[in-house]
């Protein structure tokens, strides 16, 4: 690289731009060919919703061995192009992928006069071994959008404009896909005008189309207080609000299945701040009431598609005038947009407990720090910084875009627990290259983000996977090291980039807004340097990361930068899954244990990947750590090697070795029927070596029968499934239990999690190395009162954080409704079935007994009435029967949840009893009523759990549902939305969720 051959240590940099990049070789050779560096395999893609149909298939997928399932899915369902291509149709490997995307960018680069001959085939192989070897990927816009026309002649429709370097002004665009639109993030400005809110309407839809998530201050918007110019008064802002919801709502992101993304901003001097603030929180508690009423408590279903605010992330910016207010206990002021009149006076203190009472409730707004913000702003002379994209990541200046790309960390990791900061500074180097050229190359939704996407080219290089990072070098996520280590990454990563646009100016000249904000940019890369002085060397990152930023300062000061920005943290959800990370951003691991999806369908429990090689790295030894994992996992066996500590608890229940046999084998063919083993070949094979191949049926069931006792069954399962946590596992010392700490409690008798105040000391450590700001959810537990929430506001102010969110579990309606004291009216008062019903017939033998179960239902299909009949028996016995069914319909009426009545009755033990015939996913009832309530949970509630399979069915089972990963997920975040792809559990990530099971992310750009 030219910097190395003197610039620092002797001969000035030239001061005329020179004719191109000079870029070296790190992963590959010359005359290799960089797809060659991987072996191959083809495998199936399915993807299937929670009842078993199909949301995607695709056969004969090509993608590197070493790729996950889910990562192959997420690439074959959402990234290869599925029309238009010629001769094959639609994309099928991940050659055909990568190589569009980096020929588009090469061929453009030697456009931009950037890269040519030589140094363009660099680019482009090492760029490729980069993508193919996980190591880094780019935002999703970019996968689905950029070399469909240079690779395919694929045209896209117009409507878009770019800047046109030769003639020097903004052009519209005819084709899309031409000039494609490879950003994620957008802020867009909106002014006080009927023709601007509509025409802002317009440009999300652009944005939404084709991948992209976009923010906008509504501040300037007058209040429903102020008057029209034709005399009346206004509608106000949050009627707007809604209009804009549902546009987003309606509008599927990037064309395929992903929601559309947004965030909304509003000053906190706004004469409708309070109504804002309260939004989201009124609207759950309509959801509430709509889910009491029987509708669909499912984030897609019936309640939550009725109500308002649902498409966006809301964000209360607040001035440290107003801070020091609350803190002071003053008043304050909100004002008229028109004439900026005092519209009302009131506590500062109430705002703020609005805030945080809101945000309690149902997690939104959340806050952005203005002085901080501008604080840290590039090109203050242009215009402050208004708005932030849907994550809270990308902020700077109004109709501007951004792109991102992503940096898988643990891939930088030497075997001896190094950091390679060589080949990490290596690889910023190609991808701010490749965002560089991805500036020029690509189209915007308007003719002002066009022009400013020129003028100011702001990038979002970031990274993944820090969490995994910091366990598999057994430091802990909220400890001193910890935050040290990630540090000094975040600040190696900024002044590299930093440097790299400064060479990328010497080459191209400096941003066009650069001139007008040097003293600005100047003095935010000086007020960098005070942070990254202070920077300890953690293993030699922090000294690399001292000379980056020195080498970018002196760059600088001669040549300018390139970009206006070049660093933000983003939630990386779907690229996340793609590069097979464990950790997404800035995030610590979500659960320990993870469900890793197979080829052939089902999932196969797994540790986190860096639970071994933190042990490791701490000092453990194979067979140390064998028995901590086994503790976690489970050792499908309840005798010999490391379950012997157990097995006098079982014996001290009474249980002979015969017992503990029979245990074993009824619990390990439930254990491989729950996680979906017996899709995968080597859970054939263990079952046969267990002797299991003819054991049929659910082995919990088969246990209930034969008399063991719920406790004991407990006892036993967790040796041979695992507690889901290395809490209290045999001879992992003390401290380094905090090693293996996460963002939630593991496991269902896990107690530990990362504090509220480790998740903001990560952020504070980090946040000084960015230039923009950082994708990060506070994960609070369900007892968090509105006070600790205040308290964590007021923290992430102080720390000089730019912006905040937090997320308390169990805060949204999704989740299933817990039995209360607090009942509504329609829980007591009786809910009457339409005069003319449907319902289901079903005739079976339960023990020899022909058995009748007939229902009415709803209008809405839910279940509201029940008959039963059994033939041959007493008449006392029917007379019996048929009067508990309508003790049971009138409970359903007067609004008693089918699930409670499901898991009341359900493997109650009595005569009759016996093999089960005429149903097709029974075979066996401990009992009448045992089969009629596992019956109604299969139909009406979809509970698959309830099911009983011949061996020969297993497969088809764990082919249709995805149950291990949705009980795991529901067990440790029980008001995750579903997935609005598929339908099965998400997990929280930075400010929006993602789905294990597709690779969705819901509410990210």
């Amino acid at each position: 690289m030219w910097y190395n051959k003197g610039i620092m240590k002797g001969p000035k940099a030239p001061k005329q731009k020179s004719t191109c990049m000079t870029l070296s070789r790190k992963f590959t050779t010359h005359g290799q060919d960089p797809f060659k560096s991987v072996r191959y395999v083809r495998v199936s893609s399915s993807i299937r919703d929670v009842k078993g149909k199909p949301v995607f298939e695709m056969k004969d997928v090509e993608a590197p061995e070493e790729w996950s399932q889910l990562a192959i899915d997420i690439l074959a369902s959402k990234y290869f192009r599925r029309t238009g291509v010629p001769r094959i149709g639609q994309e099928n490997s991940i050659k055909q992928v990568i190589k569009r995307i980096t020929g588009s960018i090469r061929k453009h680069g030697e456009k931009q006069k950037l890269l040519s001959g030589e140094n363009a085939r660099v680019f482009e192989a090492e760029l490729q071994y980069l993508l193919l070897h996980q190591m880094a990927a780019f935002n999703s816009p970019v996968w689905f959008n950029v070399g469909l026309w240079d690779s395919y002649r694929i045209k896209g429709s117009g409507g878009s404009f770019r800047f046109d370097s030769g003639k020097k002004k903004v052009l519209p665009v005819s084709n899309a896909f031409q000039y494609p639109q490879a950003s994620a993030c957008f802020i867009q400005s909106l002014d006080d005008d009927l023709m601007a809110i509509f025409d802002l309407v317009k440009t999300e839809a652009k944005l939404f189309k084709y991948g992209s998530g976009t923010g906008t201050n509504f501040s300037k918007l007058r209040g429903k207080q102020e008057r029209l110019s034709g005399g009346g008064l206004s509608s106000g802002l949050m009627s707007f609000l809604e209009v804009l919801d549902r546009s987003a709502g309606a509008t599927k992101s990037g064309g395929t299945t992903r929601r559309a993304a947004k965030m909304v901003c509003l000053d906190v001097d706004h004469p409708e701040i309070l109504d804002f603030i309260d939004w989201k929180a009124k609207e759950e508690r309509k959801a509430k009431v709509l889910i009491e009423a029987g509708y669909s408590s499912d984030f897609n279903g019936e309640a939550y598609r009725t109500i308002a605010g649902q498409n966006s992330n809301n964000s209360v910016r607040v001035t440290d005038e107003f801070m020091n207010a609350v803190l002071e206990d003053r008043e304050w002021q909100t004002h008229a947009r028109t004439n900026g009149e005092v519209v009302e006076t009131m506590k500062a203190r109430e705002i703020w407990k609005r805030i945080a009472q809101a945000s309690w409730t149902c997690a939104d707004p959340g806050l952005q720090f203005d002085d901080t913000i501008q604080q840290w702003h590039t090109c203050k002379k242009t215009d402050r910084i208004q708005a932030s994209n849907p994550c809270s990541e990308f902020m700077f200046l109004d109709d501007t875009a951004c792109n991102l790309a992503s940096i898988n960390l643990l891939k930088f990791l030497n075997p001896s627990g190094g950091f390679d900061s060589a080949a990490f500074c290596h690889s910023v180097r190609i991808l701010i290259v490749a965002q560089e050229i991805l500036v020029g190359m690509s189209s915007y939704p308007s003719e002002k983000i066009a022009q400013n996407a020129h003028t100011f080219r702001p990038l979002g290089l970031g990274y993944a996977n820090l969490g995994t990072l910091l366990m598999v070098k057994g430091l802990p996520y909220d400890s001193k090291e910890g935050r040290e280590c990630a540090a000094a990454i975040t600040a190696l990563m900024t002044g590299e980039a930093y440097a790299v646009s400064s060479e990328i100016a010497m080459h191209l000249g400096a941003f066009q807004g650069y001139a007008k904000n040097k003293s600005s940019m100047n003095r935010v890369i000086e007020d960098h340097l005070k942070y990254v002085s202070k920077l300890n060397d953690s293993q030699g990152v922090g000294t690399s990361a001292k000379a980056s930023w020195a080498r970018a300062q002196s760059l600088g000061r001669r040549f300018g930068f390139r970009n206006a920005q070049v660093t933000v943290l983003a939630p990386t959800g779907t690229i996340g899954l793609l590069m097979d990370c464990d950790t997404t951003g800035i995030e610590p691991d979500f659960s320990l244990i993870k469900f890793k999806k197979l080829a052939g369908g089902g999932s196969v429990k797994i540790v986190n990947q860096s639970v071994s090689r933190s042990l490791q790295a701490l000092g453990y030894g194979p067979r140390e750590s064998k028995s901590i994992l086994d503790y976690a996992l489970g050792t499908l066996k309840l005798s010999d090697g490391t379950a012997e500590f157990n097995d006098d608890i079982l014996i001290a229940k009474g249980l002979n070795a015969d017992d503990l046999a029979q245990l074993e084998k009824g619990l390990v063919s439930a254990y491989h029927l729950a996680d979906g083993f017996s899709s995968d070949r080597l859970g054939e094979a263990a079952l046969s070596r267990l002797g299991l191949s003819g054991f049929t049926g659910s082995g919990m069931e088969l246990l209930h029968q034969i008399g063991f006792s719920n406790e004991v069954i407990e006892a036993a399962s967790l040796v041979i499934c695992g507690r889901m946590t290395l809490e209290g596992a045999p001879g992992l010392h003390p401290n380094h239990q905090s090693v293996f700490d996460c963002a939630n409690r593991c496991g269902i008798q896990g107690t530990r999690s990362i504090s509220p105040f480790g998740h903001l000391a990560m952020m504070e450590a980090v946040q000084p190395f960015l230039s923009g700001a950082i994708s990060k959810t506070v994960n609070l537990p369900e007892s968090t009162s509105v006070e600790e929430i205040e308290a964590i506001h007021l923290m992430a102010w102080k720390m000089g954080l730019k912006s905040i969110a937090v997320y308390r579990d169990g805060c949204k309606s999704s989740q299933p409704l817990n039995s209360s004291t607090q009942k509504s009216k329609r829980e007591v008062e009786r809910e009457r079935l339409p005069e003319k019903r449907q319902g289901i017939t079903l005739e079976a033998r339960v023990g020899g007994n022909k058995v009748y179960i007939r229902t009415g239902e709803y209008r809405d299909g839910r279940l509201g009435e029940l008959f039963l009949d059994i033939e041959k028996e007493d008449p006392e016995y029917r007379a019996l029967l048929r009067c508990f069914a309508i003790a049971i319909s009138l409970g359903l009426q007067h609004g008693v949840p089918l699930k409670d009545w499901v898991d009341r009755f359900a493997f109650t033990q009595f005569d009759p009893s016996g093999p089960v015939s005429g149903h097709p996913n029974l075979r066996l009832a401990t009992s009448l009523i045992d089969y009629v309530f596992r019956t109604l949970g299969l139909e009406y509630l979809g509970r698959g759990d309830l099911a009983h399979i011949s061996t020969e069915q297993k497969l088809e089972r764990t082919e249709r549902r995805g149950d291990a990963i949705d009980d795991q997920l529901s067990a440790l975040m029980s008001d995750a939305p579903k997935c609005d792809a598929c339908g099965h559990e998400t997990v929280r990530n930075g400010a929006c969720f993602r789905c294990l099971h597709c690779g969705n992310s819901m509410g990210c750009s």
